[in-house]
């Protein structure tokens, strides 16, 4: 089941079975080899960067979900597209954006008394961005 999605998918985006392995950093031997079921328990790590470059998730690659994510053309207009452009001007890299959707997801932020009106005077929050 896992090999069908990501060939699928893979084939949709248009991309090569040697494009999609070298964005997600695996041999082409193992792309080939997990689409066809040969291999049929890749890691987490692998499943995560083929995922994240077919923009759906895990948890449709492992079939817990019906369908994959939409697509992020479908649902950003264009004051996301200024947010993100002005982001990118400023130097945030995609890692500080991936390391920030993981924040948010992990309800830190708001478990750690980082929302405005709660005081919570032991946080120390650093945001470093490269240029």
């Amino acid at each position: 089941m896992i090999g069908e999605r990501i060939k699928s998918l893979r084939e949709k985006k248009g991309y090569s079975i040697t494009k999609l392995a070298d964005l997600a950093g695996v041999s082409k031997s193992y792309l080939s080899y997990i689409e066809r079921n040969v291999q049929n328990n890749p890691s987490l790590q692998v499943l995560a960067e083929i995922a994240y470059h077919l923009d759906t998730n895990m948890e449709y690659l492992l079939g817990e979900e019906l369908a994959p994510k939409v697509s992020v053309e479908d649902v950003l207009d264009e004051e996301w597209h200024s947010i993100l452009r002005d982001a990118v001007d400023e130097g945030m890299s995609s890692g500080d954006f991936r390391a920030l959707k993981d924040l948010v997801r992990s309800h830190k932020w708001k478990d750690e008394g980082l929302v405005p009106g709660k005081k919570k005077t032991s946080n120390i929050i650093i945001l470093h961005i490269d240029h």
